[in-house]
């Protein structure tokens, strides 16, 4: 049977099923795009709260309207489960899983394992597997290959390229870009065999507007990782730059503004309290950590680490000199953080450096709370469980406060109300100086 003929017609014809692994930023988006367009998608995940909320058409991220799920709910175009045994019921499989960090700084492929194990009991002959979760070169070929070739759901071996097809191709999600969406951002695509790169391709470019073929999986799972990389060395660089230049008494934002007058030769990057998200903290490892095996020490990747790693450090070091020019301490100081999201204008916080700013005042004693219009309460967290809620910005709020910290600059914000009644204010965004409000109570970090 020519498998791979048979898949491009009903990609053709949309009459192909899509089974989508972690409904979370990532896969919950590709799953309304695809059931959007008129296939029939199943979302699986293990996290068994989503599932209903998913199939009741309610969703659980900020930027996606609830009508948009209802709709494909409706249509009948999609639903969610646990039930992975639904995954024979599919033609193609798009795994879209995290990939953290253990806490030594190095790789932890245990989701993308045990969901590869997951689907090595249910694969078919005939099926699409891709891979969208961000990881080192090789992963796709090393780890997702040899599996699938030996299926436990048959006595045979399958060869990928005839009996099966499997590809990599980087999620390239951006939560709230009001320009991009999942359709509108171009999709590089590798195939671990031609026939591979054919099948993944048609799939994406039956969603997609444009997809970017490359010559191999490992060449696609690079291209995510110099994407991350490259803004995670130049935040570094300015990072950096910012502390050099506070001694100086130089502002760094004037010199930013200042700078990208030039129409050529540079592009502006941001300081801040941290590096955030689930992509820029995290991919630059996966490469230096891969690295090590071919004797070769990423010394520029891991130095911007180890420089975007330190700045919640110098944010509360920043934090104790201007509490201390008051004649106060930081142990027992009242602090507000403004912000736990990782960015501004989304309700995801994970990596968000303003939970590091939470754990090292604590750790100082000082006496913290929060203010986040997305984020009522922080969860538990693998690292964290500070067990703390939202507090309402009032001005009778504010003033209880030592010290008002930005760690998030969300539009929705009242930075006047801030701004009219804080005792004094930790600017790590340039928010108050953007909006003109300015004078001898706000400082920057």
């Amino acid at each position: 049977m020519n498998y791979k003929k048979t898949l491009l017609e009903k990609i053709e014809t949309k009459t192909a099923a899509i089974g989508i692994i972690g409904m979370g930023y990532v896969g919950l988006p590709l799953a309304l795009e695809f059931a959007g367009k008129g296939f029939d998608v199943i979302g699986f995940d293990i996290d068994s709260q989503k599932i209903p909320m998913l199939n009741s058409g309610r969703s659980y991220i900020k930027h996606i309207d609830d009508t948009r799920i209802l709709n494909v709910i409706n249509s009948k175009k999609f639903t969610a489960t646990d039930d992975f045994n639904k995954l024979e019921k599919v033609d193609a499989i798009i795994i879209c899983v995290p990939t953290p960090l253990n806490e030594n700084r190095e790789p932890d492929l245990t989701f993308i394992i045990n969901t590869a194990k997951v689907i090595q009991q249910h694969i078919k002959k005939g099926q699409l597997i891709t891979l969208e979760s961000t990881t080192y070169p090789g992963t796709t070929e090393e780890i997702l290959l040899p599996l699938f070739e030996n299926p436990l759901s048959s006595r045979e071996k399958f060869a990928a390229g005839k009996d099966f097809f499997l590809a990599f191709s980087p999620e390239r999600e951006d939560p709230n870009n009001p320009d991009y969406t999942t359709s509108t951002i171009p999709k590089v695509i590798g195939g671990v065999t031609e026939a591979c790169l054919e099948t993944a391709r048609a799939l994406y470019s039956s969603i997609i507007l444009k997809t970017v073929p490359v010559s191999s999986a490992k060449t696609a799972e690079a291209t995510k990782l110099l994407e991350n990389i490259y803004r995670a060395v130049n935040i570094a660089l300015v990072n950096e730059l910012k502390m050099i230049f506070d001694r100086m008494g130089i502002d760094i934002w004037e010199v930013i503004e200042a700078a990208k007058t030039k129409p050529f030769g540079y592009h502006p990057f941001y300081p801040g309290p941290g590096l955030g998200g689930h992509c820029i903290p995290i991919d630059p490892f996966y490469l230096s950590w891969k690295a090590k095996e071919y004797d070769f020490t990423a010394r520029f990747i891991e130095l911007a680490g180890e420089i975007n790693t330190l700045q919640p450090y110098y944010v509360v070091g920043r934090l104790t000199d201007l509490l201390n020019s008051c004649n106060k301490s930081l142990k027992g100081s009242r602090i507000l953080i403004i912000g736990i999201a990782y960015k501004k204008n989304v309700d995801d916080m994970r990596e968000s450096p303003s939970l590091k700013l939470i754990e090292i005042l604590t750790q100082k004693q000082a006496l913290v709370n929060y203010f986040d219009p997305y984020i009522p309460v922080i969860p538990k967290t693998r690292k964290y469980n500070f067990g703390l809620s939202s507090v309402e910005l009032t001005p009778e709020t504010i003033k209880q406060f030592d010290v008002v910290v930005v760690s998030t600059d969300h539009d929705n914000v009242d930075y006047k109300t801030i701004f009219e009644n804080a005792n004094l204010i930790l600017d790590t965004r340039n928010v108050f100086a953007r909006l003109n409000f300015t004078d001898g109570h706000v400082y920057k970090a």
